[in-house]
């Protein structure tokens, strides 16, 4: 029996000194082979300073039974777009007001609310876009050759330059013009293409070689030229055609291509299983313009990629296995069910954009939530303080048993808030505090018991068994009934009420620890035949009223 005392001593002083260590503000982060721990508290804005803002949702468009969803896609976008802040854990969530659906979005520590508040103002993009091959582009001696080609053909009788320009341009500008410049003045082009087009060229006359510029070679011819007034000066205009060969010794990587396919085209998105393997996937539903884009995209691209995007960042590559004509497809992967479930809830968010609009701004500075850490840390001291001081004057030795335990359940309550983490806010830290007054009580009930049984005539060690079975009913009833309330507020409540009952349920369960093991297995420690003969020691010297016999 003995043996067994000292072995959970044992335990519950590694466990302490475990917590110990990670408390300490000064402690290295945990670093255990591959897993990293990083080992700091987490405060939340109001104590370390921050905005909350209030968005209203129009949900007008959206279908009733489709609304939550959105709201959660909306949700998740919001939280990638805030961490682009370098905020870890914005606290973002949905609720209702009446019939009108808000989202709140708390970002402590960020300095730069505007911009934040434009980025998360903006309404989900979802679009598709297919695979660029990639482009070979020449080196100089080719594309000195390739311009020399063209300038033949140019210069050939009745040749077309605006069908070589075509052909043979690689300025997309050019191309689409036919390579045609239009009347322009001098200044408007680089030196060398302007000495060759209005000093060295006549009306009709192409240029006897490419001239080279930092764009490549161009092949120059010019049309005609007229004279403009314009006050008192005559102006020179001439109209001119080009065409450019680019010069690189560069190969450009493959890449996406916007297509006209987006967000607005989907109906929905929904999780559905492979019926062969099992395995979850994401299909998509779209509307008639966007089955007619989408079967084409897919006819074009059979064995390639096309891409999904949301807000500017892939969120799914899947491979065309063949032409989609019937505007619903299948996003196949190695998912799990939650990566299908958030898949689609992302699609769902950029199909059926929900839009929202600030109505609430409040802002907490850094000076505030410091003032608010100093004086909730005070206010914890004080009263762990005054609660030991009750307990060592009332109940002598057991009191102080009673602060040593106090003291290790603050060290792993802390050390929990840490490893989890738990985001700290006022209302978090009136939890904690709460929570001692719980854990006070734990050992007031047993120490209530324990000097009953005293009194009734027990011996120490059975008075502390008896004492301890008949508090542990009172205490698991109103432990337990304590944290289904804290468990009803964190699941219905608001990011201020959910703080509360986070740390409280906490504190509560580390407080049975507390009170049932850490107490009990020191007070079984200290009992014995000098305790009995000092029993003013434990508030209990009066003989009993009916010795036994």
């Amino acid at each position: 029996m003995h043996k067994n005392v000292w072995f959970t001593f044992t335990a519950i002083a590694v466990v302490v000194a475990g917590a110990g260590y990670v408390v300490y503000p000064s402690a290295p982060d945990l670093a255990i082979g591959a897993y990293r721990k990083e080992l700091k508290v987490h405060l939340g804005l109001d104590l370390q300073g921050g905005t909350r803002l209030v968005y209203d949702a129009d949900t007008a468009r959206v279908q009733s039974a489709d609304r939550e969803d959105a709201l959660q896609g909306v949700r998740d976008v919001i939280e990638r777009r805030v961490n682009a802040f370098g905020v870890s854990e914005p606290v973002v969530q949905t609720s209702r007001v009446g019939d009108q659906w808000r989202v709140s979005v708390e970002l402590a520590g960020v300095k730069d609310v505007q911009a934040a508040i434009r980025q998360i103002g903006e309404t989900p993009l979802l679009d598709f876009r297919e695979e660029t091959p990639p482009r070979q582009l020449r080196t100089e001696h080719e594309a000195k050759a390739r311009a020399e080609e063209a300038l033949n053909l140019a210069r050939q009788a009745g040749a077309d330059f605006s069908a070589l320009a075509k052909t043979y341009s690689d300025d997309p500008g050019s191309k689409d013009s036919s390579g045609d410049l239009g009347f322009a003045r001098r200044g408007q082009f680089v030196e060398a293409f302007e000495r060759t087009l209005f000093d060295e060229l006549g009306d009709g006359d192409t240029a006897p070689e490419p001239i080279q510029t930092e764009f490549g070679y161009h092949i120059i011819k010019r049309l005609e030229s007229r004279q403009v007034t314009e006050g008192d000066q005559s102006v020179l205009e001439v109209h001119g055609q080009h065409i450019l060969v680019s010069i690189t010794d560069l190969t450009t990587a493959s890449g996406f291509t916007p297509t006209n396919l987006s967000g607005k085209n989907l109906r929905s998105a929904s999780v559905q299983f492979d019926p062969n393997t099992g395995q979850p996937e994401v299909g998509l539903q779209f509307d008639d313009e966007g089955a007619k884009l989408f079967a084409d995209i897919t006819k074009r691209n059979v064995g390639k990629q096309v891409a999904i995007y949301l807000d500017e960042a892939p969120i799914s590559t899947p491979v065309v296995q063949q032409e989609i004509p019937s505007g619903t497809a299948v996003i196949t992967g190695d998912f799990s069910l939650d990566e299908a479930k958030t898949l689609a809830r992302r699609l769902n968010a950029g199909a059926l954009p929900v839009p929202i609009t600030l109505v609430s701004q409040q802002t907490v500075g850094p000076t505030l939530g410091q003032d608010s850490v100093a004086r909730s840390l005070f206010a914890g001291l004080l009263g762990l303080a005054t609660v030991m001081l009750f307990m060592l004057v009332y109940y002598r030795l057991p009191g102080l048993i009673a602060c040593v335990a106090l003291v290790a359940y603050a060290l792993i309550v802390l050390a929990i808030f840490k490893l989890w983490p738990v985001t700290l806010t006022l209302a978090g830290v009136a939890g904690f505090i709460l929570s001692i007054g719980m854990a006070v009580d734990a050992n007031i009930l047993i120490f209530e018991r324990f000097r009953e049984e005293l009194r009734a005539g027990r011996p120490l060690t059975s008075a502390l068994d008896e004492g301890f079975r008949r508090a542990w009913l009172s205490i698991r009833d109103s432990n337990v009934s304590s944290l289904i309330t804290a468990f009803i507020l964190a699941w219905f409540g608001t990011s201020i009420i959910k703080g509360f009952a986070v740390t409280l349920a906490i504190g509560i369960m580390v407080s049975m620890f507390s009170a049932i093991t850490i107490t009990r297995t020191l007070l079984r420690l200290v009992i014995g035949q000098w305790l009995d003969r000092h029993r003013r020691l434990i508030g209990s010297h009066l003989a009993p009223p009916n010795p036994p016999s």
